[in-house]
């Protein structure tokens, strides 16, 4: 993967089975968002597969991927500030034409009780857990099969952060298999089943949870040993 001449991601291999969580882990410039905009059609390899259930999806636009059954939560969030809670949901069940919209809606409220609370609120003026319960909530709409979540704690207090990773896991128990990019090694490797680490582009360790939390190199670099 490139960035004009910039050698992004250099033969970067990663699987995620039906029901896993896996995290990714690395520094601020690793590549792991990278990844996540390649996997999900936001930018397109020069080389190398992309597959979603054994079917290849590789330079398909975004929007025609999660019809295939992947939703993907950015980095950052990505909410539309000006619309509602009610309507960014909405938004993220542009692909489905189905009568179980309002259904699944409900379902994200009680995932997340505080969305309900704020539903005619502006997204733009939600806290930034909030906002992130919305990006999730948004994505989950969409009834995707492969969630790929791009950093979900940034600049949340570590009390938020609890909160959102539990419910990560809940949406795994209920059948969501899950790809997390993920700074707080800890929490990741905490839910996850299996996980990489990446440095400058490439793979640098995989392993179970387990294995990487572990490994006396991860503990140093990315849990504070």
């Amino acid at each position: 993967m490139y960035y004009g001449e910039i050698h992004a991601l250099k033969g970067v291999s990663l699987t995620v089975g039906a029901g896993e969580i896996v995290a990714v882990l690395g520094p601020n410039g690793a590549g792991k968002t990278t990844t996540v905009k390649t996997i999900s059609g936001l930018l397109a390899p020069r080389r190398g597969t992309v597959t979603l259930e054994d079917a290849p999806i590789t330079g398909q636009p975004a929007h025609e991927i999660v019809y295939k059954g992947m939703a993907h939560v950015p980095e950052g969030r990505k909410i539309f500030n000006r619309l509602t809670v009610v309507e960014n949901l909405g938004m993220g069940a542009y692909s489905r034409a189905d009568g179980a919209i309002a259904e699944d809606m409900e379902g994200v409220f009680a995932l997340f009780p505080r969305l309900k609370e704020r539903r005619t609120q502006v997204a733009g003026t939600l806290s930034g857990g909030e906002q992130q319960m919305l990006a999730i909530g948004r994505a989950l709409m969409a009834r995707p099969r492969l969630l790929l979540l791009d950093e979900p704690s940034m600049g949340l207090a570590p009390i938020v952060v609890e909160q959102i990773f539990e419910t990560i896991l809940d949406i795994n128990r209920r059948g969501t298999t899950i790809l997390l990019v993920e700074q707080n090694a800890a929490m990741a490797l905490g839910i996850a089943q299996r996980g990489y680490v990446l440095e400058t582009g490439a793979v640098a360790l995989t392993g179970t949870a387990a294995e990487l939390a572990d490994n006396a190199d991860v503990r140093r670099a990315y849990l504070g040993e």
